[in-house]
C-alpha cells in the first residue's frame, strides 16, 4: 500500500474514529480532512459530535480541514464536498504529507475515492414545491424517461428522488458545470465495533452530550433566526431537539426517540460501508476496542505493506 495517496479512516458513529485519526496523524506528522456531512456547519458543535478536544495529541493540535465551513441553515452537498476536499487535499499534499481522511459519511468518502462525476445543480424551490405531495412511486415514474441518471442510488427515498428530478430537469435545459476528479488511491481502514458495545457507547455519549448543553445549543440556533424546519432537515439530534424545544415532545420522548434514531443511523452507516466493499472498495477492518497504540501499529503495517 505504499503507493497510496491517502489514508481513509471510517466507521459508524461512536466507534472512536476522531481520536484514532488524530493519533495516527500525529504519528505520520500529517493533517486530517473531515468526511462528515454535518460538521461542516458552524455553531453545530455538540449535536454533530465535533469533539475538537480529540485533535489535541502530545501537546499539539492536529490540523483538521472541512469543519466549520458553512452557516447553519444552509444546505451543503456532495458536489461541494468533492470540490472542497480536492482543494485542501492538494494543499496538504503540497507540504509533502500523506493526508488522513476521517469520517462516517459514506457517500462523501465514496465520491472522493471513486471520483464521482456530479453536476453542480442549484436547488429549484418552485420545482420542489410542485413535487412535495408526490408519492415515491409517482416520483419514480417521473424519472423513468431520463436514461442518464447521475447516480441510481438517488431514487431510494422521496427526498433523493426529488433531487434527482431537479438535476435531470436542469440538465435538460442547459449543461450545468461538471467537475472531473480522478479517483484517489487510498488505504481504507474501518473501525469495527461489536453491536452491543456500539449501542452502549451511543447511549453513553447521548447522555453526556445532553448534559454538556446540546439542548441549549439548539435553543441558541433557533434564537439566532434559523427556521425550525431548517434544523429539522439536518436530522437526528437537531430534529428531535427542535421538536422538544418547540414543545412537541417531552424530554423523555425526545431522548428515547433520538437514541433509537442514532442506533438506526449507525446501522445504516454499516450497511453503506458494506455496500462500498461490494462496489470494489477494500476496507481493512480493525477492532475498535484495541488500545490506540495497537490500532496505530496495525494501520502502519497496512500502510507499509507488512500486514
Amino acid at each position: 500500500m505504499n503507493d497510496c495517496q491517502l489514508v481513509t479512516l471510517l466507521g459508524p458513529t461512536a466507534s472512536g474514529k476522531t481520536a484514532f485519526a488524530a493519533a495516527l496523524a500525529d504519528r505520520l506528522d500529517t493533517e486530517i480532512i473531515s468526511a462528515d456531512s454535518r460538521q461542516v456547519y458552524r455553531g453545530m458543535d455538540i449535536g454533530t459530535g465535533k469533539d475538537l478536544e480529540d485533535y489535541a495529541v502530545n501537546g499539539r493540535r492536529i490540523p483538521c480541514h472541512l469543519i466549520n465551513l458553512c452557516e447553519p441553515g444552509t444546505k451543503y452537498n456532495v458536489f461541494e464536498y468533492q470540490r472542497d476536499f480536492h482543494r485542501v487535499y492538494r494543499l496538504v499534499c503540497a507540504k509533502g504529507k500523506l493526508p488522513v481522511l476521517c469520517g462516517g459519511t459514506g457517500l462523501y468518502i465514496e465520491a472522493v475515492l471513486k471520483g464521482y462525476r456530479l453536476p453542480d445543480v442549484p436547488p429549484n424551490p418552485a420545482l420542489r414545491e410542485s413535487l412535495k405531495d408526490k408519492s415515491p412511486a409517482e416520483l419514480e415514474q417521473m424519472l423513468a424517461p431520463y436514461k442518464t441518471l447521475h447516480n441510481t442510488t438517488d431514487v431510494d427515498n422521496a427526498r433523493r428522488a426529488v433531487r434527482a428530478i431537479e438535476i435531470e430537469v436542469c440538465r435538460s435545459r442547459n449543461d450545468p458545470e461538471r467537475k472531473e476528479y480522478e479517483p484517489v488511491r487510498s488505504l481504507v481502514i474501518g473501525l469495527h465495533i461489536e453491536r452491543e458495545r456500539r449501542r452502549e457507547r451511543i447511549s453513553q455519549r447521548l447522555r453526556l452530550r445532553l448534559e454538556q448543553g446540546m439542548v441549549d445549543e439548539v435553543r441558541g440556533l433557533l434564537a439566532s433566526g434559523i427556521p425550525p424546519e431548517d434544523l429539522i432537515y439536518y436530522g437526528l439530534e437537531y430534529k428531535y431537539l427542535t421538536h422538544y424545544v418547540q414543545g412537541e415532545l417531552t424530554y423523555g420522548e425526545m431522548a428515547s426517540r433520538l437514541e433509537i434514531a442514532i442506533h438506526q443511523f449507525a446501522k445504516r452507516q454499516m450497511t453503506w460501508f458494506r455496500g462500498m466493499e461490494r462496489r470494489g472498495i477494500h476496507i481493512h477492518w480493525i477492532d475498535a476496542s484495541l488500545p490506540t497504540g495497537e490500532k496505530i501499529e496495525r494501520a502502519l503495517a497496512l500502510l507499509n505493506g507488512t500486514d
